[in-house]
């Protein structure tokens, strides 16, 4: 059924929202500072990409972690975390929507905390 989904899922801009996710992630990586969050964006790309059957874990992250966590949500997160809150649950109004609004909800976690989060396969 996630394949279905995922299918679904790139035809209606998952493909397109990965592209953009890439297109950042190179801009981020043109700096040594950027490269960190530029990484970050590649894996949220590949999570935009293909979501269904697939799960976040967040946590794991040192020191460090904590501190481009912390940078990136002044930075970038917060603004992606509320933008895909918003879309997933307007998703879930409908019931044909409900799928992607949780997929959008996934990627609201992701948005907010990239830094030491895994992305897993269920």
């Amino acid at each position: 059924m996630s394949i279905i989904g995922n299918f679904i899922w790139m035809i209606f801009g998952g493909i397109l929202g990965a592209i953009a996710w890439l297109i950042a992630g190179l801009l981020l990586c043109v700096t040594l500072i950027g490269i960190p969050f530029g990484l970050q964006c590649f894996k949220i790309a590949g999570f935009v990409l293909w979501p269904f059957g697939r799960d976040i874990e967040l946590g794991n992250f040192g020191a460090a972690g904590f501190l481009f966590n912390v940078i990136w949500i002044f930075l970038l997160g917060w603004e992606l975390a509320v933008l895909h809150l918003a879309i997933g649950v307007l998703f879930c109004i409908t019931v044909v929507g409900i799928p992607f609004g949780i997929q959008h909800l996934k990627l609201s976690k992701l948005g907010l905390l990239p830094f030491g989060a895994r992305i897993y396969w269920v």
